[in-house]
């Protein structure tokens, strides 16, 4: 008898559907799976025959044949456990054939029958609604991201054994339940814990105003990390649309949290300086996200920004102009989304006392330019914002506290990105760091005399075309933030600040 059950593999952050075709026949007992399934979906004949026993259930004692379709399209992962599975009992008859017509069937099988959380749910989910479907078959644990997608119903798969009682009739689906999600531990973290660097605070409050990537150097302890790392708590809350894309690369990756439908909080990546390029905009024999597309719509912050390999940096050039990283494999090309904002800390040379008030620096020249040579031109020359921390003098450790909280802040960004949001309206909305320049050159145009002062500071400090748009931008984040319709002299002049920082302590020889 021949059976069919539809699946999902999940490619990038998009599924597509997957026919799982079964064909019980006569002949020498054996289980054969073909459709290009990679090791991982060969494997379920074992799981699928072990799970089936002890479901109580009779696996047939004859030749299985598992056709995974379509042929050419590369499968991986476990989802496909449970739809195999039920794809062999209703061949065998144990269950009706038509009992999962217009459904999407995944999940892991445990070798009692138990169905396992599996990563891409809410993909599948989309791909269900897309395709015209009548809902989602899935575990337990996964139940919360699939409920998220409108139109979809969504039935929960505990056990094998109780899947085919509920498809033979004989019980009721369970009524879906899961537990609370962790706590949040960034509420603990807040703007007025950082005490004095008033022009790193305005900076960092322009780049989260505008999305904007943001560079800091100093010596060690002036508290870059500590500024870094309190950036999420002054940032929007997702939008519902930023939200999906953000729970979508989470699921694929299999790092949402258990029981958790919507991330609501930008997320914060923070990848070692050893990251492997792989790693940090994806990779493996079969595509994954990696740190860019994790910190997708959130932040990415790169500690000891001088200490990551060269070509590692290098790898971030086209997700910082793009927003998107592609993943190009000799079976496939993957697409990642990566619209992130980059903070990166650093100090200034490698004993980490160039700029210091108080130490000197004892680096030679050739060790400074060994270590400032990690950081291409073209690198430094996509992040927006560049500014130099200095050391708090002592009696700045008496003070308490800062007066103005996270709150406070976030206020203003989010005032500032709702000009932003009216703005660009036309274009579905945005920020002035990703926009397309022609577009925001038309919407916020300079001065005449605004734009010679830009062309001056170019033409003096020889930046480049890319600087020119870049603190267009930058000045477009700050006129927002000041309630200005148009962008001023004091805006370009504000904005130019933030594109070098002083040497002030020359290297050792």
């Amino acid at each position: 008898m021949l059976a069919k059950v539809v699946g999902a593999a999940v490619l990038g952050v998009d599924a597509q559907p997957v026919d799982v075709e079964c064909d019980v026949t006569g002949g020498f007992p054996s289980f054969d799976t073909v459709g290009l399934a990679e090791l991982t979906v060969r494997e379920a004949r074992v799981r699928v025959r072990s799970a089936i026993r002890h479901s109580s259930l009779n696996f047939p004692k004859t030749r299985v044949v598992v056709n995974l379709a379509p042929a050419d399209l590369r499968k991986d992962g476990t989802s496909f456990d449970l739809p195999v599975a039920l794809a062999v009992l209703q061949a065998a008859g144990e269950v009706p054939l038509d009992a999962l017509q217009g459904w999407v069937v995944l999940g892991e099988l445990s070798l009692t029958g138990a169905v396992r959380p599996v990563c891409g749910v809410l993909a599948v989910a989309e791909m269900a609604r897309r395709l015209g479907l009548r809902g989602v078959l899935c575990p337990l644990d996964n139940v919360a991201e699939a409920i998220v997608v409108p139109g979809v119903e969504v039935r929960v798969a505990g056990t094998l054994g109780e899947v085919v009682r509920c498809l033979r009739g004989e019980q009721p689906w369970p009524e879906p339940t899961w537990p609370e999600p962790p706590p949040q531990r960034r509420a603990l973290l807040d703007w007025s814990d950082v005490r004095g660097h008033a022009v790193a605070k305005r900076a960092l409050e322009i780049a989260a105003a505008g999305a904007h990537n943001v560079v800091m150097v100093g010596t060690p302890g002036t508290g870059k990390t500590m500024l870094a790392r309190r950036i999420p708590t002054i940032l929007p809350p997702l939008e519902p649309s930023e939200s999906i894309e953000v729970t979508k690369v989470h699921s694929v990756a299999g790092l949402l949290p258990r029981g958790l439908g919507l991330l609501t909080e930008r997320p914060f990546r923070a990848p070692h300086h050893t990251v492997s390029s792989a790693a940090l905009v994806g990779g493996g024999s079969v595509p994954k996200p990696g740190e860019v597309s994790l910190a997708h719509r959130g932040v990415l912050f790169l500690d000891e920004l001088a200490e990551f390999p060269r070509h590692v940096l290098e790898t971030l050039r086209q997700p910082l102009e793009e927003g998107v990283a592609h993943v190009t494999r000799a079976r496939q090309t993957t697409r990642f989304p990566a619209r992130f904002m980059m903070v990166a800390a650093s100090n200034g040379c490698p004993c980490g006392n160039l700029g210091s008030l108080h130490k000197p620096c004892i680096c030679t020249q050739v060790a400074l330019d060994r270590y400032r040579s990690r950081l291409s031109g073209p690198i430094l020359d996509r992040i927006d914002i560049q500014i130099q921390l200095r050391a708090l003098p002592a009696e700045a450790l008496r003070q308490g506290p800062a007066t103005e909280t996270s709150a406070d802040v976030r206020q203003r960004v989010l005032r500032a990105r709702d000009r932003q949001r009216a703005r660009y309206a036309g274009l579905g909305g945005g920020v002035n760091a990703d926009v397309p320049m022609r577009r925001l050159q038309e919407l916020s145009p300079l001065a005449p005399e605004v734009h010679d002062l830009l062309l001056r500071a170019l033409s003096r400090f020889g930046l480049s075309p890319r600087a020119h748009d870049r603190i267009w931008r930058v000045a477009r984040t700050i006129a927002d933030l000041d309630g200005q319709p148009h962008i001023g002299a004091e805006h370009v002049a504000e904005a130019l600040q933030y594109r070098h920082f002083d040497e002030p302590v020359t290297p050792a020889v």
